[in-house]
C-alpha cells in the first residue's frame, strides 16, 4: 500500500493520505468490509437478540438443527441474508440459494426436483433460501406449497416487504415468522469497534475514528449495519495518515463519506433526542408557538427535514387522530411537499402542519385500541371469524355454511343493523374521544354499541414519546 505526502496539517506539519489509486490492493481487501465482517456464527450477529438471544426459539432450532420453514421479514443490512448462511453452516441440510429477482419457476422447478432426488438418494432434505421472495408473483409462491407440505423443502425467505401483505397465506401457515431490527446504536457501535480492531477489516490500518464522528455514521446509516460499515470504510480510506501511520477519521470524514452534514446541536448528542421530544410533546399539549420554536431549532441545527416530516405524519395519526380526520392527510402532503420542494422553501409546509396540529383538537383513542386489542390477542390468542362474518363470494361457500345469517346493513333504516361482529369472548376495547368530529360520532357509537363505562379498562397503548 503506497502513501503520498500531500497534505500538511493546520500547523503546518507534514502528513500523509492514502491515495486508493497509487496501490494494487489484495484480492481479499477488494470485498467490501461489510463482506469481509459478515458473521460466520450465531455469537457474531449483532443487533437482534429478540430472535437470536441463547434460549430464544430460533435459535434453539437453529443450533439443534430442526428448523421449520422461514420467512425473515427486516429492512436492509439488519442481517437476513448472514443469518440464512450460518444456517447454512450449522445444517447438516444440503443447502441452495435463489433471488426473488432473477430466479423463475424453471429455476425454482429444477431445485425441487434436485432436493427431491437428494431425499430419495440420501435421505438428506434441503434448505432452500430465496432472498426476495416478495418478488416472486402468487403462481411461483404456490410451486413450492406441496413440497413444504410433504417435507421435500424447507424454506428460508428473505424479505423487505411485509410478509402478512407480499406473501401467501398458504405459505405463511407453513412458515414461522421472525422480524428483524433495525440495528441499535449500541449495536453499531459493537460492529464499529470490531471493524476497526478485526485485521480482517480496518485492524491493520490503525485507524481511530472521533466520538461526533462515530456519532454521525451512526445516525445516518438508519440501522443498516451495510451501509454503516461502507461509509465507516471510505471514511477510513480516504482520512489523513500521520506521521505515525495512524489513520483518524474526523467528523469532517464522515459528513463527507455520507454526502451528508452532520445535525449541529449546541450540546451533546442526547441534544438531537431532546428536541424532538419537545417538539411532538408541544404538539400533543396544544402549543403552537412553543412547537415552532423547537422545529425552528431542529431547522437550525440541520436536521433532515423529512426526518421531521415523518414525526408529523405519526402525530398526525397518533395524538390527533379522528379528532380531526384531516391532520392525517395534511401531514402527509407536507411530507410529500418537502420531498419535492426541498429546502429552504420546504420549511413552509412543516410551519403550516406544526401548527395546525398544535391547535387541532386531540384524540388517541384509535392508538389505544390498537394497542389494546394486540395486548388481548397476545394474552388470549387469534380467534375465528364467525361463520356469518366469513368470505361466501367463492363458489361451494354456501355448502360450508359461509355467511351464513350475515344482515346486509344497507338493507335497513339509516343502514344500519345490530348484529355481532367480534368473535364470542372479544370485549369491546375502543373508546371514542369527546373532542371534534370523534366526539360528535361518539354519541351515535355508545347509542349502537353502548356506553364505555360499560367495557373493560384499556391496558396499554400509552404514548412513550
Amino acid at each position: 500500500m503506497v502513501l503520498s505526502s500531500r497534505f500538511r496539517g493546520e500547523s503546518g506539519e507534514k502528513v500523509k493520505t492514502m491515495d486508493l489509486f497509487d496501490f494494487r490492493e489484495p484480492e481479499t481487501e477488494r470485498i467490501p468490509l461489510a463482506e469481509r465482517l459478515r458473521p460466520q456464527t450465531l455469537d457474531e450477529i449483532v443487533g437482534q437478540e429478540h430472535i437470536l438471544a441463547p434460549g430464544k426459539l430460533l435459535r434453539r432450532a437453529i443450533e439443534a438443527d430442526r428448523l421449520t420453514s422461514l420467512i425473515l421479514y427486516g429492512p436492509p443490512g439488519t442481517g437476513k441474508t448472514t443469518l440464512a448462511r450460518v444456517i447454512a453452516a450449522k445444517t447438516k441440510a444440503r443447502f441452495v440459494s435463489l433471488s426473488g429477482v432473477t430466479a423463475g419457476v424453471t429455476d425454482l422447478r429444477r431445485e425441487i426436483d434436485a432436493a427431491r432426488e437428494e431425499l430419495r438418494l440420501y435421505g438428506r432434505r434441503t434448505v432452500l433460501f430465496v432472498d426476495e421472495i416478495h418478488r416472486w408473483t402468487r403462481a411461483q409462491q404456490d410451486v413450492l406449497l406441496p413440497f413444504l407440505e410433504d417435507g421435500s423443502l424447507i424454506l428460508i425467505g428473505a424479505t423487505t416487504e411485509n410478509p402478512f401483505f407480499a406473501l401467501r397465506g398458504a405459505l405463511l401457515s407453513r412458515s414461522l415468522v421472525f422480524e428483524l431490527r433495525p440495528l441499535s446504536e449500541e449495536a453499531l457501535r459493537t460492529l464499529a469497534e470490531r471493524a476497526l480492531r478485526d485485521p480482517r477489516g480496518l485492524g491493520k490500518l490503525g485507524v481511530e475514528i472521533d466520538a461526533d464522528a462515530l456519532a454521525h455514521l451512526i445516525r445516518t446509516s438508519g440501522g443498516d449495519a451495510r451501509r454503516f460499515l461502507n461509509a465507516l470504510e471510505l471514511a477510513a480510506l480516504t482520512a489523513r495518515v500521520g506521521e505515525g501511520g495512524t489513520v483518524r477519521i474526523t467528523l469532517a470524514d464522515a459528513e463527507e463519506s455520507v454526502q451528508r452534514s452532520a445535525v449541529r446541536y449546541d450540546a451533546d448528542g442526547d441534544a438531537h433526542y431532546d428536541v424532538v421530544s419537545a417538539f411532538i410533546k408541544s404538539i400533543r399539549g396544544s402549543d403552537p408557538d412553543a412547537a415552532l420554536y423547537w422545529l425552528a431549532r431542529m431547522l437550525d441545527a440541520g436536521e433532515d427535514p423529512l426526518f421531521i416530516a415523518r414525526r408529523l405524519v405519526i402525530a398526525a395519526s397518533e395524538d390527533i387522530g379522528n379528532a380531526d380526520p384531516h391532520a392525517l392527510p395534511l401531514a402527509v402532503a407536507a411530507f410529500e411537499a418537502v420531498e419535492r420542494i426541498g429546502m429552504p422553501e420546504g420549511r413552509i409546509p412543516l410551519a403550516q402542519v406544526t401548527a395546525y396540529l398544535a391547535l387541532a383538537p386531540k384524540s388517541n383513542s384509535s392508538y389505544r385500541a390498537i394497542g389494546a386489542y394486540l395486548e388481548w390477542i397476545r394474552e388470549h390468542g387469534a380467534a375465528e371469524v364467525p361463520p356469518h362474518l366469513r368470505d361466501a363470494h367463492y363458489s361451494g361457500a354456501k355448502r360450508l355454511g359461509r355467511g351464513e345469517g350475515y344482515l346486509y346493513p344497507h338493507d335497513y333504516p339509516d343502514h344500519f343493523v345490530v348484529q355481532e361482529y367480534l368473535p364470542q369472548g372479544v370485549p369491546r376495547l375502543f373508546r371514542p374521544g369527546s373532542l371534534g368530529w370523534e366526539g360528535r360520532a361518539a354519541e351515535l357509537h355508545t347509542q349502537r354499541w353502548g356506553s364505555p363505562e360499560t367495557t373493560p379498562e384499556i391496558k396499554g397503548g400509552k404514548a412513550g414519546e
